[in-house]
């Protein structure tokens, strides 16, 4: 990257900060956002059983894991450097209504810790984005056939 494209990626990024900021979202919300959502998806009956079997006691790295991707989608942070899509292929107890539980789940959790409604929609609207491409990934385009195998 030269050093003017540098420089304009540094102000977009302060300013997606200075932004989020304005909304109550920070590393010390997105701490809190992941800690409390986590937990009730634990408690749920049906996510909770699919999240386990993946997940089984090591829930420490996940929830980092999950802080650092957070952080990256919210605050343009750049501290994630997994690969999402081949983790959730690998599971193969979800399936596509899975996703509308998480959203509502994840929207619930939003009401009950944002510190305003439009930090509530800043993470729905990327959530909405993230859990459409995981689904797309994974399941692909409801109505097209699969490709025949040969």
């Amino acid at each position: 990257m030269t050093r003017a494209g540098s420089s304009v990626a540094h102000d977009r990024r302060r300013e997606i900060q200075r932004r989020a900021a304005g909304m109550g979202i920070d590393d010390a919300y997105i701490d809190r956002l992941v800690e409390t959502f986590y937990a009730r998806v634990r408690a749920h009956p049906l996510l909770g059983p699919i999240f386990q079997d993946a997940i089984g006691d090591e829930w420490g790295p996940h929830l980092a894991r999950m802080k650092t991707f957070w952080s990256s989608v919210a605050l343009n942070s750049g501290t994630y450097s997994g690969k999402p899509v081949p983790a959730h292929k690998k599971l193969t107890q979800v399936q596509p209504w899975h996703f509308n539980i998480w959203l509502g789940l994840f929207r619930e959790t939003l009401h009950d810790t944002a510190a305003c409604p439009e930090a509530v929609e800043y993470f729905m609207e990327r959530a909405e984005r993230i859990a459409q491409s995981l689904q797309l990934a994974m399941f692909g385009l409801p109505g097209l056939p699969e490709a025949p195998v040969e």
